[in-house]
């Protein structure tokens, strides 16, 4: 179990694109199983590379009881359907705001093994999934708030549980 330390939104690192992945290997799974322990322990429900002070588009979410671990991760399409809820991020500790992101996406990846999936997400996953690869292009959630509308901090009583699952009523 490797717990690695979270960037924080003032890292030069999380505002860059980040590099794709060009083989699937021991390092790389490895890198994966850090990621889901970190993403564990701070805790979360998503994770990416660049989180982590690791410039690869690799993400791992963990959503009612399913992980995923995906490696160049893109999404190919968004619904017209859009939602607006709050969001928070082990990147930017102790805030929330409001985010609107489509209701569904389609998701292409990889999964650890090098096979190639896709993925329908809906609802809060498909939030997560957009907010994770974001982070793969260098978009912190902030960047998505509509104008005017600001940080706010996470409420005291959810300290201990991520601003994702604070917003989702979790």
């Amino acid at each position: 179990m490797a717990i690695r330390p979270i960037l924080t939104s003032e890292k030069p690192l999380l505002h860059q694109r980040a590099r794709p992945i060009a083989r699937v290997d021991i390092a790389l799974r490895r890198l994966l199983r850090d990621m889901v322990d970190t993403m564990r322990d701070a805790p979360g429900v998503g994770l990416a590379g660049p989180q982590i002070g690791v410039p690869l588009r690799v993400v791992v979410i963990e959503y009612e009881q399913t992980l995923y671990k995906l490696i160049n991760p893109e999404i190919t399409w968004f619904s017209s359907e859009r939602v607006v809820a709050d969001e928070g991020c082990l990147s930017i500790p102790g805030y929330i705001g409001a985010v609107e992101r489509s209701e569904r996406v389609k998701v292409r990846a990889k999964n650890e093994q090098g096979k190639a999936i896709s993925l329908t997400p809906e609802g809060w996953l498909a939030r997560i999934f957009q907010h994770e690869v974001d982070h793969l292009d260098g978009i912190l959630f902030p960047d998505r708030m509509a104008l005017g509308e600001r940080l706010r901090p996470a409420p005291d009583e959810d300290v201990d549980q991520p601003a994702e699952q604070v917003a989702s009523g979790q």
